[in-house]
């Protein structure tokens, strides 16, 4: 039922975005005050989120840890697993966002015959989530060509790296190709796995199909609709520079493709993909594991009257001796 109400939604967005190309809703809504909005409330909700986030109250070190921690000398310490410093947690952030450490680190279980279990590295999942970040990143630093003239040469040259196979005209970018497996690859590995269907929730399937209706229109906007890129130029550098313009060249699949990638900038702020901004903000990763090192007093710690052990036996002395426990004054 999840994996149908959220295909359907995404069906239905894709269509509400054509009816900005065919005249039916004005082409102004769809191609200039749709995307200031989704812009805005982008801004808002990730102001908003980090705020919120940020005051939330850490009184104690509880980063986690995945190794030796530092100790003697002669033991030797994981630094990034378990770091006591801020080059060790900056090392281990590096790595976190950049090769999902932790996720390479996820194991999995299997219980084999005669009932052994066993555990493995779920490297499948691992690949997927890197080749979907990654080359989701690439794309969207390649779309900066469509905001700016003249184009930055760093976007030029990441364009003929993406490019360089040069397939087809126009040519096909790699990361297109690794982006749309990827997305389908964990869609399937959500939809076959008794487990992960499990726990799988609306959320999830709406996000994947809502990347993957993206993903799908922009390939197809490219390499079979020939859509006038001259034309989605002028519209972007209007959007970026407030000088607003709708080419009557644009063809409605442009617009519900445009559409989609607004209701994903809206949409992020508040759902499971706004980690892109809580990760630095996790305590169990931008924290040093230096408690053997420093007393951390809980700031927010408040006086509390404590009733001893001591003060305990003088109060129950003689009843704990006639039930028979031990006393440590007589």
């Amino acid at each position: 039922m999840n994996v149908l109400i959220s295909l359907a939604a995404v069906g239905v967005l894709f269509l509400f975005g054509l009816l900005g190309g065919v005249g039916t809703v004005p082409e102004a809504i769809f191609g200039i005050l749709t995307a200031y909005l989704a812009l805005a409330v982008f801004l808002v909700g990730l102001v908003y989120q980090v705020l919120t986030w940020a005051k939330s109250p850490v009184p104690f070190r509880i980063p986690t840890t995945c190794g030796q921690a530092k100790s003697l000398p002669w033991i030797k310490q994981a630094k990034f697993d378990d770091p006591s410093g801020t080059l060790g947690v900056l090392g281990r952030m590096i790595l976190e966002v950049g090769l999902f450490r932790s996720l390479l680190r996820n194991t999995r279980t299997k219980l084999l015959a005669g009932g052994k279990l066993v555990y493995g590295t779920s490297l499948g999942l691992w690949l997927g989530a890197i080749a979907f970040h990654w080359s989701m990143l690439i794309i969207l630093v390649r779309h900066l060509r469509l905001f700016t003239e003249p184009v930055p040469a760093a976007v030029t040259f990441l364009q003929e790296a993406d490019g360089f196979l040069e397939v087809g005209l126009p040519v096909f970018y790699l990361t297109t190709v690794v982006f749309l497996a990827a997305l389908v690859y964990l869609l399937l590995r959500r939809l076959l796995s008794p487990q992960v269907r499990y726990i799988s929730l609306l959320e999830d399937y709406f996000l994947l199909f809502l990347l993957l209706g993206i993903g799908v229109s922009g390939f197809w906007l490219r390499h079979v609709a020939k859509t006038d890129i001259a034309g989605i130029k002028e519209l972007a550098t209007g959007l970026a520079s407030f000088h607003w313009s709708l080419p009557k060249a644009i063809g409605p699949l442009f617009f519900g493709h445009f559409f989609l990638v607004c209701v994903l900038l809206a949409y992020l702020p508040f759902s499971k993909i706004v980690h892109l901004a809580g990760v630095f903000l996790s305590p169990t990763r931008n924290l040093a594991n230096n408690n053997r090192m420093r007393r951390h007093v809980n700031p927010w710690d408040y006086p509390v009257k404590l009733h001893s052990y001591a003060e305990y036996e003088d109060e129950l002395r003689e009843k704990m001796k006639a039930a028979g426990i031990p006393v440590e004054k007589q």
